[in-house]
């Protein structure tokens, strides 16, 4: 057993218990009650008491990759009591709660320009398959990527390989996106009228994340894409969550083609949403905050939408291909005469804070 990782691990569960929103202090006592494996990571079962009289509850952090001693943000504890018979199994369970909000957990961890390049989505399937076999393939044939596990056994569930200091980690999931959010988020579509029917009747997913700390926000959304585009490829294939919205396979795997002409591939990215309101034309960004940037908005555009969604595209092209970050009070523009006020506040279409950009 890894001793440091597992004092980490250990240190994490202390740590988060005594949030004022868990025990609020320190357990009594802790001690690991052991370790299990989960999607290619390592998780530590942990057995603490909130009073030295009390009984003891069941805890879980992980998991962790190789030798690694930062855990992926599974870590949770309902506070029931430890049964050492049921205590993996109730800790797997947390587990797969947790990764039911990981898109979120995601989305808040973004909010902070040193958290960039965090990028996770899911690919929709038909059936609970896949073809690991042509995937690793894929991988290879369409961008040279060697999808050689790091010293682990074969697992037909899971697919973990590293790309230089990056980890890249598919996992197939035997179940539909939990609570509807798919097919709720699958409603910002409105290039695809498919969107919403497909998300509904999809039986089982792909999750896709690009983990570790190597590689720049751009190099990490590069890789993220090739990954995605060849889960595309599968047969059952049907859509990919991600970035608020569901694309159409076939429309996210013909937009990856831009890395291949060396252009940035904005729209596998950001998700560029548009609606009405009573003054005019608006839109939004989903997908900046991935690059630790603020997403952008329009509000009450006096044009047509596709020149929303075009003047929005520019920016965003512009913000990452020269790292630019934009500030409350200045202005943006394409020329000396083309000036556009810059506000930040919070958002309108968008939790948070955003810049609104003047049309």
């Amino acid at each position: 057993m890894n001793q440091a990782q597992q004092n980490a691990a250990m240190q994490a569960m202390i740590q988060w218990l005594s949030h004022p929103q868990e025990l609020g202090k320190a357990p009594a006592k802790i001690q690991c009650a052991g370790t299990f494996e989960r999607y290619g990571m390592r998780y530590y079962l942990f057995q603490y008491k909130k009073s030295t009289l009390g009984k003891w509850l069941l805890g879980v952090c992980g998991g962790y990759e190789g030798d690694s001693l930062e855990h992926c943000g599974h870590i949770f504890s309902e506070m029931q009591e430890y049964d050492p018979a049921t205590a993996v199994e109730q800790a797997t369970a947390m587990v797969e709660m947790i990764r039911a909000y990981w898109m979120e957990q995601a989305k808040q961890a973004e909010e902070h320009k040193e958290h960039a390049g965090t990028f996770l989505g899911f690919v929709l399937l038909s059936d609970a398959s896949w073809d690991r076999g042509q995937l690793i393939r894929d991988l290879k044939e369409s961008w040279g990527l060697d999808a050689e596990e790091d010293g682990q056994e074969d697992r037909e569930d899971a697919l973990v390989f590293s790309v230089g200091e990056m980890m890249a980690a598919l996992s197939l999931m035997p179940a539909p996106i939990p609570d509807g959010e798919a097919q709720e988020n699958a409603k910002n579509n409105y290039m695809w009228p498919q969107a919403v029917p497909v998300a509904q009747a999809h039986r089982a997913h792909i999750m896709v994340a690009v983990l570790g700390k190597g590689g720049t926000p751009l190099e990490r959304g590069k890789l993220f894409v090739k990954l995605v585009a060849s889960c595309c490829r599968q047969k059952n294939a049907t859509g990919v969550y991600t970035s608020g919205t569901v694309f159409e396979p076939r429309f996210y795997e013909g937009m990856s083609g831009m890395l291949q002409e060396g252009e940035l591939p904005i729209f596998n990215w950001i998700w560029f949403g548009l609606y009405r309101s009573d003054k005019g034309v608006c839109g939004y960004t989903d997908g900046l905050k991935a690059f630790g940037k603020d997403e952008l908005e329009v509000l009450d555009a006096d044009a047509q939408p596709v020149q929303v969604r075009d003047f929005m595209a520019s920016l965003a092209s512009y913000l990452l291909e020269c790292d630019v970050t934009l500030q409350d009070g200045e202005t943006i523009g394409f020329s000396q005469e083309d000036k556009h006020a810059i506000t930040r506040s919070q958002g309108v279409a968008l939790p948070g804070m955003t810049l609104k950009i003047a049309y």
